[in-house]
């Protein structure tokens, strides 16, 4: 019975880590945060684009933050994995140094775990449960 509890724990310390970096990046993305729009710029984004970009991707991260809150999809949560590595990735293309790339690693890790506990699908329909 503890192990049960443990994992329990365990997917609820995840489902809180993958939120709470949702939320903060929605919000600063929906505040079109300054340095953000030098990432934008480098895969050649400009910043009227950047600013409506910004927006969209706000509302998206704080949509990704509540489901998984509510109830992890296994779909968003694989959203999630391929959102936080391309995030990360953009800083070393920005200029950023490569560490910058690597420090964001648990930032992939979290709902990359999150979707290995809650189980990969055996079915196409089950990204969507």
């Amino acid at each position: 019975m503890a192990q049960v509890s443990s994992t329990r724990a365990a997917e609820w310390v995840l489902r809180i880590a993958v939120a709470g970096e949702f939320i903060g990046h929605g919000v600063f993305s929906l505040q079109h945060k300054a340095g953000w729009f030098d990432y934008y710029s480098a895969v050649g984004i400009g910043e009227p684009a950047a600013t409506t970009l910004m927006t969209l991707v706000g509302l998206l991260d704080l949509f990704v933050a509540i489901v998984v809150l509510i109830h992890p999809v296994r779909l968003v949560l694989l959203w999630a994995v391929f959102w936080t590595f391309v995030t990360a990735l953009i800083r070393p293309i920005a200029g950023d140094p490569v560490w910058d790339f690597i420090e964001r690693f648990a930032n992939i890790g979290a709902p990359l775990a999150l979707l290995y506990m809650i189980g990969l699908p055996k079915q196409v329909k089950e990204w969507l449960v």
